[in-house]
């Protein structure tokens, strides 16, 4: 049984990792592995959408703490957004709410790395 599921997108310098399920001991080491090949490939602006997340267990915490560190050990952040209302209640009750930045919309998630600046860029029609 899977427990994780994890998109990868970009939007601009930032990594946007899309999670779907529990983050538990069984979906952690998909989450440290995508983390950590990040950054290696130098890919330190990442952004945890939480949005289909239903529960996080110790492990998962532990892998959230950890990601956070490696991030910005090498000059980078890991932030969250889109957080239910278990996962928020989890993170105020172990005072995690307190590292992490967390935010309600993704535009102004991404803004935040973007030094508070997102460039809009203009759709272009597919045919002219």
């Amino acid at each position: 049984m899977i427990n994780l599921y994890i998109n990868e997108r970009r939007v601009e310098d930032v990594t946007v990792l899309d999670l779907k399920g529990r983050v538990r001991i069984r979906g952690v080491t998909e989450l440290h592995r995508s983390i950590r090949c990040l950054a290696e490939e130098g890919k330190t602006q990442v952004l945890l959408d939480l949005a289909w997340v239903t529960h996080i267990d110790s492990c998962g915490l532990g892998e959230l703490i950890s990601s956070h560190i490696t991030l910005n050990d090498k000059g980078g952040a890991l932030k969250l957004m889109h957080m239910t209302d278990s996962v928020h209640e989890l993170m105020t009750m172990t005072k995690l709410l307190t590292v992490f930045d967390v935010y309600d919309d993704e535009p102004e998630a991404l803004a935040s790395f973007l030094g508070g600046t997102l460039r809009l860029v203009e759709e272009q029609p597919f045919f002219m």
